[in-house]
């Protein structure tokens, strides 16, 4: 039998960021009274502090005599390796000020492609980038489900998405609601019309979005708790295509009303009665379950203040409207 002898592996206690600063300061200043006036401790602390290191080392890094400090062989390759070590520890620092004072950064937002048109997000980012211009935007669309995943993931800060029922670790704040009404040719019987009951729209052919997304799930939960079955001619996946749909008489739709009047030259609208589906567009990210979401991160931070700032300005709007 060969026996092979067990490998002592060297304890190593930890190495502290001032003992680096410590031992830079003595090699700079080549003497220790300088030395611990420079860092600003006593230089019997000083002395203790460039002996840990030795003895952590195992190796001289100075060598001493009444009348000069100087670096050992090394020393000198340690004094290299420290100020590197320091340098990375400051710049580590500046990094982090740079991204909690919004001068850095990275900002990942998500949203759905049908936004209604009182929300108007290349303004939000064009006032938020002149805000902020050292942070780096970026946008993606996609389906409600999809922005959801890629919160919960990471791979976004934000999301604005019509309302869902956000899954564990997702918080939403809601930032509009508007009650949807039906869009149809100018020339058909519903154009017009008020208190249209949801019964009166069992019989028309519906341009709706495909399954995954927001808007078409509150459709199907509002004629589903009617108990109100619709037809589904063309399933679509951007709003454009949906509204020329209907606009050519290939069908109806349901769409927030902000969104109808908009096209009132093309569209005819019907409003619809008691109880209505109230559209409601919030705003994700991830994080604990409470009333009021606080990503951890100052860029979303700064820009959800923003988003909120425009909502509130959009809700006094109405009100002025309705007044």
């Amino acid at each position: 039998m060969i026996l092979i002898p067990a490998i002592t592996w060297p304890r190593w206690s930890i190495m502290e960021l001032r003992q680096l600063q410590h031992f830079v300061a003595v090699a700079e200043e080549q003497h220790f009274t300088r030395a611990a006036q420079r860092v600003n401790v006593v230089q019997s602390a000083l002395s203790s502090s460039i002996r840990a290191l030795e003895e952590e080392l195992d190796a001289k890094l100075f060598v001493r005599n009444t009348r000069q400090v100087r670096l050992t062989s090394v020393g000198r390759v340690f004094l290299d390796k420290a100020r590197i070590a320091l340098d990375a520890v400051r710049d580590a620092r500046e990094a982090v000020t740079a991204v909690q004072g919004l001068s850095r950064g990275l900002l990942s937002i998500g949203t759905v492609q049908s936004l209604p048109a009182f929300l108007d997000l290349p303004s939000l980012l064009a006032s938020f980038h002149a805000l902020y211009p050292g942070i780096e935007v970026r946008l993606s669309q996609g389906s409600s489900q999809h922005l959801l995943e890629k919160v919960r993931g990471g791979k976004l800060d934000l999301a604005i998405v019509p309302l869902c029922d956000p899954p564990a670790g997702i918080t939403a704040t809601m930032i509009a609601c508007e009650a949807l009404v039906a869009v149809c040719p100018p020339d058909h019987p519903l154009a017009g019309r008020e208190d249209v009951p949801l019964s009166a729209l069992a019989e028309e052919a519906f341009v709706d979005f495909e399954p995954a997304w927001g808007t078409r799930q509150l459709v199907d939960r509002g004629f589903a708790e009617a108990g109100i079955e619709r037809r589904i001619a063309f399933e679509v996946s951007d709003l454009g295509t949906q509204l020329e749909l209907v606009a050519r008489g290939l069908g109806v739709a349901l769409v927030p009303e902000a969104i109808a009047e908009a096209q009132q030259a093309t569209l005819g609208i019907a409003r619809l009665a008691e109880p209505e589906i109230c559209w409601e567009l919030v705003v994700v990210c991830a994080g604990a379950d409470t009333v009021r979401m606080s990503p951890a991160d100052a860029a979303p931070k700064a820009f959800l203040d923003l988003l909120t700032a425009a909502g509130r300005v959009e809700a006094a709007s109405s009100e002025a409207r309705l007044a």
